[in-house]
């Protein structure tokens, strides 16, 4: 008989809040969330309707620094920790830490490890390779990752334009999707996001005429 390693309680309570304190805020962001929600919110965070509307992507991103300090000191003492050290889903916590940083490069050799050992999803795994190459100028490989700019339209009107990051094999976009666990195809995904799904490469992004005083 083998027993099963017992999760660290103390590392899991930990991840726990920083889990909470990184997605909190950003569900507040969602624009389908209810207004009792958004009451609760404000009161866990401590901030007034006016101060988190006006101040809230400010916040979020001490908030994430913070976070990021964190988390590295977490990985230093334990490497990444995954389902067998902290339980699911906090085995998502630091992913998401390292996701919503400029940091995905340094970290994403331990992440792809931690998804081969099956420590974290391997659809996690996909999503941060998707959003590093598209941080670079790339194409992304699984379609994860949707994108907006101001652009001017073909009368010269500025307008915001949404789309999926261009994929480099969209012909072979949802076999590589279902390899790694993704449920729905790339059509579903985009719907899911309000964005009509088209074959849109490198070179339409190039052509597209960007408004210069838009910062990504």
């Amino acid at each position: 008989m083998f027993s099963q390693s017992p999760v660290n309680i103390e590392l899991k309570n930990k991840l726990d809040e920083i889990l909470k304190s990184d997605q909190i805020l950003r569900e507040y962001s969602n624009s389908n969330i209810s207004e009792s929600r958004k009451k609760e919110i404000l009161k866990i965070v401590g901030c007034t309707k006016e101060e988190l509307d006006k101040n809230l992507w400010s916040i979020v991103n001490k908030n994430d620094s913070i976070n990021l300090v964190k988390v590295e000191k977490i990985i230093k003492e334990y490497g990444y920790p995954g389902k067998t050290l902290v339980g699911e889903p906090t085995n998502k916590a630091v992913w998401y830490v390292i996701q919503h940083s400029k940091k995905i490069p340094e970290y994403f050799e331990l992440i792809k490890l931690s998804g081969e050992k099956n420590e974290i999803p391997m659809t996690l795994v996909a999503t941060m390779e998707d959003r590093m190459l598209m941080y670079e100028g790339k194409e992304q490989i699984y379609g994860t990752q949707g994108a907006g700019r101001m652009i001017y339209d073909e009368k010269g009107n500025q307008v915001f334009f949404n789309f999926i990051w261009p994929i480099q094999n969209p012909a072979k976009v949802n076999e590589l999707r279902k390899k790694v666990g993704f449920n729905g195809t790339i059509e579903d995904y985009a719907k899911s996001l309000e964005i009509p799904y088209s074959l849109f490469t490198m070179k339409d992004f190039k052509k597209l005429k960007l408004v210069t005083t838009f910062k990504h």
